[in-house]
């Protein structure tokens, strides 16, 4: 039992308690009174105003689920399009809003959350909150109560010994509480989640949308990997290529006229042949790694591992082989985020986890570094998503200043051959 996240669950309990009665309620009162005010065109100012009020609330419970109860629940709303000004841009904007079903939604909310929602905020308080007061009778509590009949749950409290067994009682609850209040937290956010999430249409257009902005960035991803190629060919291996022809040509020459000079440019040229193929090795090893062709994804992995400047540990499960696009895609993505910490940081260790679960390849990277890292900052860690975009993929960071930071990458795939 984790006393911490009990009595932190019941503080957040009361704080979903006061939301649904000051923000849920009176949103609902408000909003009734506006859409009843339609027909004589006042609603047509108020609602609008009113609905992107309900909305805020709306997202706001959304990250509280995600934050609080550990239960994700995506933005359902549909672009807005552009409206006119004035009054006709006013009445095109009502008339969107009320035709998007997740105006609805957070309307059925604002019912829902004074009643079933308010209830499990005050009950993973209450579990607690009442259960304190068992211990403050028996400790001299009971005794301006007993003239006025006070009962504790079902426990009359009349004297010491009544007020001890209301002792007892208020300890099972808050062991109750302690042990459960997480679990109705949960609850809490499903419920949430039944109501303020995308609906089945809306989640089909959000992944298309997902999928052609991916599809866009692979395209993209790939244009620079060509210019890359082509930029390192140029400027590398081509550029020394070249060089061995002039030199052999050189030779030519001079093995008639100054056989021990030619002898000196051979083995200059020899060098330069040698460091021309070192450098298409390296190419070639950058578009994808000979261990990860041979060994698989497992022990491409903990070669990074080793060849990391930051301790690593790592702990992988035996998968087997998958396709080829997502082993590359998981294995540089491991590779940027060691990167980053080696260069960001200022990390002593760092702790790899990979496993197959349930159709998922998980990959997870945690150091015990400074922390502050943030995708949308337009770091490595953006490229990162736009890579698993592709496969539909997702990164997820955690990363609060002073550290730790874990970042996730889950990639839907299949294993094609099982370890042996």
């Amino acid at each position: 039992m984790n006393v911490r996240a009990g009595v932190v669950a019941a503080v957040r309990g009361l704080g979903l308690a006061l939301l649904s009665v000051l923000c849920s309620l009176v949103l609902f009162c408000l909003s009734m009174v506006s859409l009843a005010l339609l027909p004589v065109g006042m609603g047509l100012l108020t609602t609008p105003w009113l609905i992107r009020r309900v909305r805020a609330n709306a997202d706001l419970r959304r990250r509280l689920a995600g934050q609080w109860c550990g239960v994700d629940i995506d933005t359902p709303y549909r672009p807005v399009p552009p409206v006119e000004n004035g009054l006709v841009g006013q009445v095109q904007r009502c008339r969107w809003l009320l035709k998007d079903p997740a105006t609805w939604r957070d309307l059925a909310w604002l019912i829902v959350d004074p009643i079933a929602g308010f209830a499990l905020g005050i009950l993973a308080l209450g579990l607690v909150g009442y259960g304190l007061l068992g211990p403050v009778l028996a400790a001299g509590l009971w005794r301006p109560l007993r003239d006025v009949g006070y009962w504790y749950g079902f426990v009359p409290v009349d004297d010491q010994l009544s007020a001890l067994a209301a002792a007892g009682l208020g300890v099972v609850l808050i062991v109750l509480g302690l042990r459960y209040d997480p679990a109705i937290l949960r609850v809490h956010g499903l419920l949430t989640r039944v109501f303020l999430a995308p609906d089945r249409e809306r989640v089909l257009q959000m992944r298309i949308e997902r999928l052609q902005n991916s599809r866009a960035d692979a395209v993209d991803v790939s244009a620079a990997e060509l210019r890359r190629i082509e930029r390192d060919l140029h400027d590398g291996a081509q550029a020394r290529l070249v060089a061995v022809g002039m030199s052999l040509g050189t030779i030519e020459h001079l093995l008639r006229t100054n056989p021990e000079k030619a002898a000196q440019l051979v083995a200059e040229t020899r060098r330069s042949s040698v460091e021309a193929l070192e450098e298409l090795r390296q190419l070639v090893r950058g578009i994808h790694p000979p261990v990860l062709a041979e060994r698989g994804l497992g022990d491409a992995v903990r070669a990074l591992a080793l060849r990391s400047p930051v301790r690593c540990e790592v702990g992988i499960e035996p998968i087997g082989r998958m396709a080829a696009p997502v082993e590359a895609a998981a294995y540089f993505s491991v590779s940027e985020m060691l990167t980053n910490v080696a260069k960001h940081a200022r990390a002593e260790r760092v702790w790899i986890d990979m496993r197959h679960e349930e159709g998922m390849l998980r990959v997870t990277v945690t150091d015990d570094g400074r922390g502050g890292a943030d995708p949308a900052a337009g770091s490595g860690l953006a490229g990162l998503e736009r890579r698993l975009g592709a496969f539909d993929g997702i990164l997820a960071v955690h990363s609060p200043a002073g550290g730790p930071t874990t970042a996730t990458i889950e990639l839907p795939c299949e294993v094609l051959t099982r370890p042996s």
